[in-house]
């Protein structure tokens, strides 16, 4: 299982592991796993270069060095201005005595860069305990810590941004891969810091998983083999409906396609039996591409009442319901949809339309097994609470979804997902999925895990992840020009094939 745990979390367990296995321990531990990813990028033989801050970030530095020295020339530019740990003196004394070189920082970037060279250059600057900005004297040579110029390692997180609320300073290094200590830090997954971060890996050091575990959840994050521990498993026994069977109530004459990819999304999600109820006016172009999945007529003349009662009916043979893509923004859908709600007693992912008609009628979805879906756009009419700032996602998703009881998932690159417990931090986004369509996918996805008995917040950070998946998996098959069929399409390729942990530790990114 991988932690996501807030700097001060980070600090809690450090000083609960330093108290058993000693701090000196943690850090050649810590050494041995940053090498190992150094070790990756370095081109065989060539200068490794760690820039370390007067701290024990600058001792993960001296004793990953300490590990390659016999490998690579070895370089260690180290600011010794500050007291040091005993752990960081004796990871200096080590990695001098396996013949790494120790020099003073450089004054400037220019001075760093040619320090660097064409190398490895390892930032080991600051950890999670550093506040923003940077002091000047780092700001002058972090412009040489740019994975855009060389390679960079960052150790735990990249000098430069807030390990909390992903925020970027002034001088923030980019990295081509962090290789974050123990547990992951929410800034490392959050906007817009994800920038900055390159590949990341999480990796053990030797902190107990009780020390761990001891920890709050406030913040939580998929990895792979988390994800396929919640996909739900089709029974041998399985018929169509057991396996899975959502209702999709979506569509409309101007928008069918948005219920066309909701409903593919299910499909290739696992369902073994898709029901599309859509308006009689759009039913035609709907069947003209969904060939497995059964499309139901709406009459768009019978009165609301009429449709609420039919699709009540319609409900009972299936177990979830996807609300909302494609459809219309009349007041006679609206009134549709707030009744169907009211009424039914399904898990419901709600999406796109569904959520224009629910903005003033968020009550019939309090105490229901419910998730909205919105993008930032959708959300600030949803919350009734305006424009959602980037820095502002977390604490604006925490209290709508705190104010309305709804689990909620927010989307982006940085897709969050809240149910008043703990915030899930989507780890999978792409910018593949910046097209038309891919919410409606990602609404059939989700749609499709609640039918199989996930709760709301299982199914949305089940589903967030696999359809970042998907996405990146497309985008590897085609490099440009991805369209959200091939997000479905890509559903079943992209499942993890082994989810066995690493020696390396956790790929997050």
């Amino acid at each position: 299982m991988m932690y996501v745990l807030t700097p001060q979390q980070m600090r809690d367990a450090d000083r609960a592991a330093i108290a058993t296995s000693g701090e000196d321990a943690l850090m050649r531990n810590a050494g041995r796993r940053i090498a190992q990813h150094a070790r990756r990028i370095a081109p065989a033989g060539s200068r490794i270069v760690a820039f370390a801050g007067p701290g024990n970030n600058g001792g993960d530095g001296f004793a990953a060095l300490a590990e390659l020295a016999s490998e690579y020339d070895c370089v260690v530019a180290a600011d010794d201005s500050a007291h040091s740990s005993r752990a960081r003196i004796a990871a200096q004394e080590r990695a001098q005595k396996a013949g790494v070189n120790v020099v003073p920082l450089p004054g400037d970037a220019d001075g760093a860069a040619a320090l660097a060279g064409e190398g490895l250059a390892v930032d080991a600057l600051f950890g999670t305990g550093a506040r923003l900005p940077l002091p000047e004297k780092y700001r002058a040579i972090t412009p040489a810590l740019d994975a855009g110029e060389r390679r960079v390692l960052a150790i735990d997180i990249p000098s430069g941004i807030d390990a909390l609320t992903g925020a970027v300073g002034e001088g923030a290094v980019r990295a081509t891969v962090t290789v974050t200590l123990a547990a992951a830090k929410p800034g490392l997954l959050l906007e817009p810091a994800r920038e900055n971060v390159g590949e990341l890996w999480c990796v053990p050091i030797g902190i107990g998983e009780a020390i761990l575990a001891a920890q709050r959840r406030e913040y939580a994050a998929l990895d792979a083999r988390a994800f396929c521990e919640l996909l739900p498993e089709r029974p041998a026994e399985s018929d169509k409906r057991s396996a899975g069977a959502p209702l999709v109530i979506a569509g409309s004459p101007q928008f069918p396609g948005a219920a066309v990819l909701c409903a593919r999304g299910a499909a290739r999600g696992g369902a073994g039996y898709v029901t599309v109820a859509t308006p009689r006016s759009a039913a035609a172009a709907l069947r003209m591409h969904l060939i497995e999945q059964v499309v139901v007529e709406l009459d768009d003349e019978a009165p609301p009442a009429a449709v609420v009662e039919e699709l009540l009916d319609l409900s009972k043979r299936n177990g979830a319901v996807a609300i909302g893509p494609g459809l219309g923004l009349d007041a006679r859908t609206g009134e549709i949809v707030t009744s169907f709600l009211r009424a039914n007693r399904l898990p419901v992912v709600a999406d796109a339309s569904a959520l224009f008609h629910l903005s003033k009628h968020l009550d019939v979805l309090r105490d229901k097994r419910a998730v909205v879906t919105p993008h930032a756009g959708e959300f600030a009419r949803l919350s009734g609470k305006g424009t959602v700032a980037p820095q502002a996602r977390v604490e604006r998703v925490r209290e709508f979804a705190e104010r309305t009881g709804i689990t909620t998932l927010l989307k982006g690159s940085d897709t969050l997902i809240y149910d008043g417990t703990t915030m899930h931090v989507n780890p999978t986004g792409t910018s593949a999925l910046a097209t038309a369509g891919t919410g409606d996918v990602l609404t059939g996805i989700i749609a499709t895990l609640l039918s199989q008995g996930l709760s709301p917040v299982d199914a949305a950070r089940a589903g967030a992840y696999w359809h970042g998946l998907a996405a990146r998996r497309a985008l590897r098959e085609r490099r440009a020009g991805v369209i959200a069929g091939d997000v479905a399409e890509a559903l079943g390729p992209s499942l993890p094939h082994s989810t066995d942990a690493s020696d390396y530790g956790v790929r997050i990114l």
